[in-house]
């Protein structure tokens, strides 16, 4: 007699990591710039600049570092994120390095200063810095759960953030930036929105059951409890503080926006949203009404041309600038190098770099840009609808929340659209620190969406798996 013994074992599905996709598009993502370098370089001098093989090359190199630490270190993540951010990043270089050749800016700087230092080789020096904390991300959080720990650390750690600017002079009228000698200006507001995320994710997670519940309903919308409310009053209570304190709008919007956003997603409850976007107006409405930096900006968005007679500095002149900057690019721009932009002044390379966008590219150029960022929206949204855990979800669709809200605030300030904010446009305006945080959150997606699409260890084999069949002679 003899035994025949046949063990079958169910494994994992093994999901494919798309790590040669995103390679692929990384290649796509440097020679972009590398173009556009050359493009420029061709409109103002009319051949090829000198410092385009050391950019492409520095480019190139620190997409492959951030490539190969993905490969090794979140080899399931999203392939698209890596990509669009390096793309967005080389482009933004291209602009500043744009505008860093201008004879006006030149001219200006050297009457303002007495010299002109160049932003395109600092800004590049920041890239590789976020590049190289994006790395650290994904080395040192092995699971983005350990997060959800730290809540209210997170918490303390943001509003310290949030309040340190209070102690150093006003730039340009707000008090968003701290001075750190030896190395320049410092915003924490950038590095405050990914650890108030955090903090909210937490608490969220804990109190979403509470604050879902309704009382009564009333015009089709669940009116929340009057003990539910002292989260988002307190919230928005801190949010007028920094307007009025700070003078910073910006913050100010992204700070309560973001804590609205993910109140939303994790109660289901529209009533949030309406009493939210209520409180923020009010808010803003009444802090406009006796803040001097805040109403001079409100006047310069309801009537954009009267500040060419009120204000003779040409510090309000700046959204009229932006708008004829629009117009002129028409529908498919003027080409790169060949607009005015830069006539904006000292925002052109920082809150208003999108206005060189906007004449340069045209209008389908901006929306080129516009859907950039609204792509690494998407797949952060994807990232936080994969995501298996409820703190990687709400983590997830705040740090995108976060990002969009930024988008927007910016590209709706220099467009007219709502009053200007003096907040930086995510990888492509001159700012070590937007540079820096919007790497760091790309890694902390990148990490969510390793451990939403990694497969399922092999489940153990089960006795039903085993088939013993015996041949008799």
């Amino acid at each position: 007699m003899s035994v025949v013994t046949n063990t079958t074992t169910i494994g994992a599905i093994e999901a494919p990591s798309r790590r040669n996709t995103e390679l692929a598009l990384l290649a796509f993502a440097v020679l972009i710039p590398v173009f556009a370098y050359l493009n420029v370089g061709l409109a103002l001098d009319g051949k090829v600049p000198a410092g385009m093989g050391g950019y492409g090359l520095g480019l190139a190199l620190l997409a492959g570092v951030a490539h190969l630490v993905v490969r090794k270190f979140a080899p399931y993540s999203d392939p698209l994120l890596l990509p669009l951010a390096t793309l967005l990043n080389g482009l933004g270089l291209v602009l500043i390095w744009r505008l860093d050749q201008s004879p006006r800016l030149i001219q200006r700087a050297v009457s303002g200063y007495g010299k002109f230092v160049p932003d395109a080789p600092k800004q590049l020096l920041y890239s590789a810095l976020g590049v190289a904390l994006f790395a650290a991300v994904l080395l040192l959080l092995k699971d983005h759960r350990i997060l959800q720990r730290y809540t209210y650390i997170s918490m303390a750690a943001g509003l310290f953030l949030l309040i340190l600017p209070m102690f150093f002079s006003p730039v340009n009228g707000a008090r968003i930036w701290i001075q750190l000698p030896g190395l320049g200006t410092l915003q924490p507001g950038e590095f405050a929105k990914i650890i108030i995320a955090i903090f909210f994710s937490g608490y969220l997670m804990v109190k979403r059951d509470a604050l879902a519940l309704a009382s009564r309903r009333f015009m089709g919308l669940y009116l929340p409890r009057g003990r539910d409310l002292g989260p988002i009053l307190a919230i928005w209570a801190l949010s007028i503080l920094i307007l009025v304190f700070e003078t910073d709008l910006g913050t100010s919007l992204l700070f309560f926006g973001l804590f609205v956003v993910m109140l939303y997603v994790a109660t289901e409850r529209t009533s949030w949203i309406v009493f939210g976007l209520l409180m923020s107006v009010g808010g803003a409405v009444g802090v406009a009404t006796f803040e001097p930096h805040v109403q001079s900006r409100v006047t310069a968005w309801l009537d954009p041309f009267s500040c060419y007679t009120t204000d003779p500095t040409g510090a309000c002149q700046q959204i009229g600038d932006s708008l004829m900057s629009f117009g002129s690019g028409g529908t498919l721009g003027t080409g790169l190098g060949q607009g005015n932009s830069d006539l904006i002044g000292f925002a052109a390379n920082a809150d208003f770099i999108l206005t060189t966008v906007g004449e340069e590219f045209g209008l389908a150029g901006t929306m080129a840009f516009l859907m950039l960022y609204a792509l690494i929206v998407e797949r952060g949204v994807r990232t936080a609808l994969a995501a298996r855990d409820p703190f990687g979800k709400l983590l997830a669709i705040g740090l995108s929340g976060a990002f969009a809200i930024q988008v927007f605030v910016v590209a709706g300030g220099v467009m007219g659209l709502i009053p200007l904010t003096g907040m930086t446009m995510p990888f492509v305006a001159y700012g070590g620190s937007s540079v820096l945080a919007n790497w760091a959150l790309i890694g902390i997606l990148i990490r969510i969406s390793d451990t939403a699409r990694r497969p399922a260890p092999a489940p153990a084999p089960s006795p039903d798996a085993e088939m013993t069949q015996v041949v008799r002679p």
